[in-house]
């Protein structure tokens, strides 16, 4: 049932032994976009009905690589950090360009973090960007490096005609891991729930990913991203009225409002990283795309709870406090909004193009 969840009592496991937080942040969304209703008119379906406003799309010269690459560059920036500094890049994407080589590697070799760094790939369909970002604050909390980056990058997919493609976009967000004395926002605590739930998969050489339609809302995303940030806020004595902002992920503009309102969070509170009307599921850099939009405008001493969701299924849920260095960070780089007001507008037919959709 939504939000029936088992609770742990897991206390302090899932604490940093030492103080962490992110030294920088920083995204990148492709200019191009489509409309919806240009979506629903090619299909002949209603345009008064459409779920988001516009959505972006790559274009033909940018993947999951290209994409990553600049939002580390602007993490870096705001980090004001040597990549040589850095231990690992781990790469979280469903959309990777290579079935077999790794886009990590790119990265870190376009920043100049090569040849004596870790380098991975993370999967865990919509929360593999937090998943990576969840081991870097570990990483750095152990002592086993300076600096670690985690990125949340995907071109999605979404088959014509189908529900996804009006909502199925592109975008990133890479989040350098550092310690707590140099970062604008520490991290308090974490929490990962995560089940067996069919909800949404693509077999290999499967172009188009399938819908387990019945386990979508309730068994699904509700369950996993209400648990987690339940027992989250009860392993640190937390409840909505502690936080300013809440981020979840954003696969449509319905299910993170009704989490929010299941978790009793004023709607008030997710508006700052509420982005998707504007950009669509950016699957992988979604909920991270909504943390940083949300550190756009976050004054020091807040705190702020991003909870993500992976079909398959999972959540991971974090606890934020925004430090004094927001300030002095936040303009070295572009801001979400500025990508998402950076924009050029395509029709149906280009959008087929730059995506390869006619298959001959």
């Amino acid at each position: 049932m939504e939000g029936n969840c088992l609770y742990l009592n897991l206390g302090d496991d899932m604490k940093p032994n030492q103080d962490v937080g992110i030294a920088g942040y920083g995204v990148y969304i492709p200019r191009y976009r489509i409309k919806t209703v240009e979506i629903a008119r090619v299909w002949g379906r209603d345009t008064r009905a459409v779920p988001i406003q516009e959505k972006s799309v790559p274009g033909p010269d940018e993947d999951a690589v290209t994409i990553g690459i600049e939002a580390a560059r602007n993490a870096l920036k705001r980090g004001n950090v040597s990549p040589e500094d850095i231990a690992a890049v781990w790469a979280g994407s469903e959309s990777k360009p290579y079935a077999v080589k790794p886009s990590s590697t790119i990265i870190a070799e376009a920043l100049g973090a090569t040849p004596h760094v870790d380098a991975a790939d993370w999967e865990f369909a919509c929360k593999a960007g937090t998943e990576a970002m969840q081991a870097c604050f570990a990483l750095v909390a152990s002592g086993m490096g300076k600096y670690a980056l985690a990125l949340g990058v995907d071109t999605a997919q979404g088959r014509p005609a189908d529900q996804l493609e009006y909502t199925a976009a592109a975008g990133g967000a890479a989040f350098l891991v550092g310690k707590k004395k140099e970062s604008l926002c520490y991290l308090e605590a974490s929490h990962s729930y995560v089940s067996d739930t069919p909800d949404f998969f693509r077999r290999e050489q499967t172009r188009y990913p399938v819908h387990g339609s019945r386990f979508t809302g309730g068994p699904a995303y509700f369950q996993h991203v209400v648990c987690a940030a339940s027992e989250l806020m009860e392993d640190v004595g937390y409840t909505e009225n502690d936080y300013d902002y809440a981020v979840f992920h954003q696969p449509n503009a319905k299910f993170p409002i009704k989490a929010a309102k299941m978790l009793g969070f004023p709607i008030e509170k997710m508006m700052p990283g509420f982005i998707v009307p504007y950009v669509g599921n950016t699957y992988s850099g979604s909920c991270l795309l909504g943390l940083a939009a949300t550190l756009d405008t976050a004054k020091a001493g807040e705190r702020i709870l991003c909870v993500s969701y992976g079909s398959g299924a999972g959540s991971d849920a974090f606890s934020f406090v925004v430090t004094d260095l927001i300030e002095e960070k936040r303009g070295l780089a572009p801001t979400v909004d500025v990508y998402i007001q950076r924009k050029k507008e395509i029709d149906y037919a280009v959008y087929s193009r730059f995506r390869k959709k006619l298959v001959m």
